[in-house]
């Protein structure tokens, strides 16, 4: 039995698809990030960064969106990993992973960081700029990769389509269309999965109660 530690819009609802995609039983608390929930001592004590999401496992507990997928894909394996005893496609996996982080993300994550994370007095409005040409950049780049693949790393679905999807998605709700073809097509497929569907909607369950 997991524990999913999250709040709707965030990185949380990464790990809210890989559970529905490895169909585990989980129990899904709210972190409510208004009110300052993360911020409050009995949390901290589990998330020392003030973070979401967090997963509690029969082991302990983990933070970090990529690491907590990866942990998911090798104890369940398909789909979230394919063929874990493969080597090479474990390391397409991982290969992926790290470009979606490092790349992909990481400059959507600076610029939300100049708008609304950072203290006022810390944000720099000319990094943006270049934040989003390394995003438009790295677009490019994954769109190479992709080619004409079903899915990231090839014909089989795993758990980087989750990272790749979420941050595509991101970019999408912040102002920043795709204009390549075949990754807008890759988006609209690898979001027609079903438990992709059954995860949007707890989500939208749960940001419903913060709106009654």
């Amino acid at each position: 039995m997991y524990t999913l530690y999250g709040f709707p819009n965030t990185r949380s609802f990464r790990v809210l698809w890989a559970l529905e995609e490895a169909q585990v039983n989980y129990d899904y608390q709210v972190v409510n990030l208004y009110q300052g929930e993360h911020k409050q001592a009995n949390y901290l004590a589990l998330s020392p960064m003030a973070k979401v999401p967090l997963l509690k496992t029969p082991e302990g507990v983990l933070a970090e969106s990529p690491a907590i997928l990866a942990y998911l894909a090798a104890h369940h394996g398909a789909p979230l990993l394919p063929d874990s005893t493969d080597l090479f496609v474990t390391g397409k996996v991982f290969e992926m992973q790290s470009f979606i982080a490092c790349e992909l993300e990481q400059p959507l994550w600076t610029m939300a960081k100049h708008t609304f994370a950072l203290p006022e007095e810390r944000r720099v409005k000319k990094v943006k700029e270049t934040a989003k040409w390394e995003y438009e950049r790295a677009l490019k780049v994954f769109s190479s990769m992709l080619n004409d693949n079903a899915y990231a790393t090839g014909t089989q679905f795993s758990y980087a389509d989750i990272l790749a999807v979420h941050t595509l998605n991101w970019a999408k709700n912040a102002n920043m269309p795709c204009q390549f073809d075949n990754v807008k097509h890759y988006c609209e497929t690898v979001m027609r999965r079903e438990a992709y569907q059954r995860a949007l909607q707890k989500e939208q369950e749960k940001l419903a109660s913060f709106n009654k």
